[in-house]
């Protein structure tokens, strides 16, 4: 398919169930794209042939991602993959993060699990160690173990409302006292094209999970659909566009909001598609890969900063910069910032773009620079 060419809306309107919760829709549909090829889920993505190397041939043919955030993982970390399907973003993620680093795939669908469980002894084999595992979960409830769930509904089935309030009482304590993915327990969280096919009725709660399981400091890469236009409430109600990552798609700048409106700070936009991926009613679909991060605990503060504000200098090349919390940059000019924020900062790619002064300097007469004693880093061009 081109990626400008027009589509046709699907014929499969939602029933009103269905329209009440699209994840049925979606569920289906990729119940039967684990074992049936289905390219119009795809995004042409270019991966890193070396990581395929170790990977199943099935698990490769059953992608349906539109981006690569593994490509942004750094060794020894712990990785949560949001919608993980047959495991190749966490296969490709095991060998980034080596043996020293995790990875935990989640999905809702059974054939996809089944397709990369049967794959991790296969992987295993070819790299030398077993860093991944997979479980079932829903990605806006992050807490409730679902294989667990499974096990608990074969052995108590419900006969009755009674027992329906003994399962979500069931449920309740499973969340509390055994949570599948535990507050601040992962430095990197991870999903391809999947964020969309949320019921938008979830979405606040799905961000609001990725936020909780973040450590301080960590990050969220996310690559999904975006579209140009607010996507109309009539092609919510189309099935096929809905599991199609279409219906579902944020706005590119709502997308953005959202991060923010759940804590996030620091947002990136990683990559961008120039051209559209698909084209519906004239609303342009495309892939975006956000890179946000989960601002630090202010006890993560560097040992050397002892003062209550500590001094940068923004580096350039633009006259100033705004961060998220609305300060004001001025290129040359030093600027307080708190401990906390000096965290925040020395977490995200910004801190290429300031010279962070030493306390000394700062006590200067006059702040006349006397020259940086630490820095942050080489901004490379045009990235600040």
């Amino acid at each position: 398919m081109s990626t400008s060419e027009p589509v046709q809306i699907g014929t499969q309107p939602l029933t009103r169930d269905a329209n009440a919760a699209p994840e049925r829709a979606v569920r289906e549909r990729y119940s039967k794209a684990a074992t049936q090829l289905q390219p119009e889920l795809c995004c042409p993505v270019n991966y890193d042939p070396a990581y395929l190397q170790a990977i199943p041939a099935e698990v490769l043919q059953r992608d349906y991602g539109c981006g690569d955030p593994s490509r942004y993982l750094r060794a020894g970390e712990a990785v949560l993959d949001l919608g993980s399907g047959g495991g190749k973003i966490c296969f490709i993620a095991a060998q980034i993060v080596g043996e020293g680093g995790s990875v935990l795939g989640v999905d809702m669908n059974d054939e996809m699990l089944a397709l990369a469980r049967t794959s991790v002894p296969q992987v295993a084999e070819k790299i030398g160690y077993v860093n991944v595992a997979f479980h079932k979960a829903k990605i806006q409830d992050l807490a409730l173990d679902r294989d667990a769930v499974d096990a608990h509904l074969r052995a108590n089935p419900l006969r009755s409302e009674s027992d329906l309030q003994a399962f979500e009482a069931y449920c309740d304590s499973l969340r509390d006292e055994q949570p599948l993915v535990p507050d601040a327990s992962v430095d990197v969280v991870v999903s391809n094209c999947v964020l969309n096919l949320v019921d938008p009725r979830d979405k606040q709660t799905m961000f609001a999970e990725l936020f909780r399981v973040l450590k301080p400091g960590g990050r969220a890469v996310i690559s999904d659909i975006v579209s140009n236009q607010t996507v109309p409430l009539a092609l919510h109600r189309d099935a096929k566009l809905w599991s199609g990552c279409i219906s579902g798609a944020y706005e590119e700048t709502a997308f953005l909001d959202a991060f923010s409106a759940a804590g996030f700070r620091n947002l990136e936009i990683a990559e961008l598609q120039l051209e559209p991926w698909q084209v519906v009613e004239e609303i342009e679909f495309r892939s975006m890969t956000v890179i946000a991060y989960k601002p630090a605990s202010e006890e993560d503060a560097t040992a050397e900063q002892d003062n209550d504000q500590q001094e940068i200098i923004y580096r350039g090349p633009f006259a100033a910069v705004m961060d998220d919390a609305g300060q004001e940059f001025i290129r040359g000019q030093r600027a307080s910032i708190s401990p906390q924020q000096s965290a925040q900062l020395a977490g995200s790619p910004l801190q290429q773009c300031f010279i962070r002064m030493h306390p000394s300097d700062s006590q200067a007469a006059g702040h006349e620079p006397t020259g940086p004693q630490t820095t942050a880093g080489n901004c490379g061009p045009g990235c600040c």
